[in-house]
């Protein structure tokens, strides 16, 4: 989850140079070619791209203890508009990203910036879709809340938590994504 909120930071070249360099580990050639770029271009873009992702990498492992009191005080914040409370909880350079799958509605670009991100969420209600209850939960191994309508899941809110604040917002919205939300899976080795 973290990874994809830093990978949506970066602009749409630089995303797909550092996957196809990094992921599938293609040569310089070959990605100029898809983005059509020259190698060189590619080659300054790549160094870019990891050293954005590298800026944006959780500095030290968080205690539980440390995500579960951001994730009280943010659902707290969240739910009562107090815009102070989420400025103090925020990250200064904070995103937060919506996905609504092309189904549901979401923000289409994501909001980059402390005070933005706060005076979004400081409606409560607003972005949370009227009447909602929202529900702590652990996701991917990363603090979230649930948010339900009507007792339905309307939204996942997926939370990254680095030095005590929030650096990291994934709202999602895709009903594909949150129909996954209330199945138990069962891993074995």
């Amino acid at each position: 989850m973290a990874m994809l909120l830093v990978l949506e930071t970066l602009i749409p070249t630089e995303r797909a140079v550092f996957v196809l360099r990094e992921v599938f580990d293609l040569d310089y050639d070959e990605i100029a070619g898809a983005v059509a770029k020259t190698s060189a271009a590619v080659r300054q873009i790549a160094h870019r791209a990891r050293a954005h992702v590298a800026a944006r990498r959780p500095c030290g492992a968080v205690s539980a203890t440390e995500t579960r009191v951001a994730l009280t005080a943010f659902q707290r914040a969240v739910e009562t508009g107090d815009l102070q409370d989420l400025l103090d909880l925020l990250a200064p350079d904070v995103v937060f990203l919506g996905d609504g799958g092309g189904v549901e509605q979401a923000l289409l670009r994501p909001v980059v910036g402390a005070d933005r991100v706060a005076r979004l969420l400081a409606g409560g209600s607003n972005w949370m879709g009227g009447e909602a209850a929202a529900e702590p939960v652990q996701l991917n191994g990363h603090p979230a809340l649930v948010v339900r309508l009507d007792g339905e899941i309307d939204a996942v809110v997926a939370m990254r938590v680095d030095d005590g604040l929030v650096t990291g917002l994934y709202f999602v919205r895709n009903p594909e994504k949150r129909s996954r939300v209330e199945r138990e899976t069962t891993v074995s080795r």
